[in-house]
């Protein structure tokens, strides 16, 4: 079993559509019930704001890192349980990184694939062995995960890379999920690189 203390949220920033709302609702529940902090880019705007006072209006914790440039813009969430404002967009995503035991990636645009991509790029060179999932809401990635899986076909990832992303429907499914994964391995995770 994977025992996960802190989750980092990846989401958009822009107005949530209901049905990634009642999901959000729901994460906000389990996260809650089972003790794990909510790590997040720190905006309160959109669905990355939506969450955040979700998880905060059940009594949970929320720790948001935002880079000084867009908080100056007011747009850092001062209701978190602890705001870190940091220099750049790369301290950002370190310190977000530093802060999880695991990745959740709800619907959102570019940033959220960036943040996405780069976790994921960093699992496949063994930088890592935290679990990242995508929760698939209504279909929302379908296009992503047909473009990874063409990108295999194609030649540019080993097959086995498709393992480093768990892909889900629903978030009832994510603590299935780490019940059913191994504890973090000391030695070095396998990297997933074309021979």
């Amino acid at each position: 079993m994977r025992v996960i203390s802190s989750l980092c949220i990846y989401c958009g920033s822009s107005k949530p559509q209901p049905r990634h709302q009642e999901q959000a609702e729901a994460l906000a529940d389990i996260l809650v019930s089972q003790g794990i902090d909510m790590v997040y880019g720190g905006a309160r705007a959109g669905l990355m704001g939506f969450t955040a006072d979700a998880v905060l209006s059940r009594g949970g914790r929320v720790i948001g890192i935002i880079p000084e440039y867009l908080d100056k813009y007011e747009i850092g969430h001062t209701g978190v349980t602890k705001l870190h404002i940091v220099a750049n967009m790369h301290v950002r995503k370190m310190m977000m990184f530093d802060s999880s035991d695991a990745f959740l990636v709800f619907p959102g645009g570019y940033g959220t694939m960036d943040e996405m991509f780069e976790m994921l790029t960093w699992r496949q060179l063994a930088m890592h062995d935290k679990p990242i999932i995508v929760v698939n809401i209504d279909g929302y990635w379908d296009p992503l995960v047909k473009l990874l899986e063409h990108i295999v076909q194609q030649g540019y990832a080993k097959p086995e890379t498709k393992n480093l992303l768990h892909i889900i429907s629903d978030v009832s499914e994510m603590m299935g999920l780490f019940k059913d994964m191994s504890p973090p391995d000391p030695s070095p995770p396998k990297v997933w690189l074309q021979a």
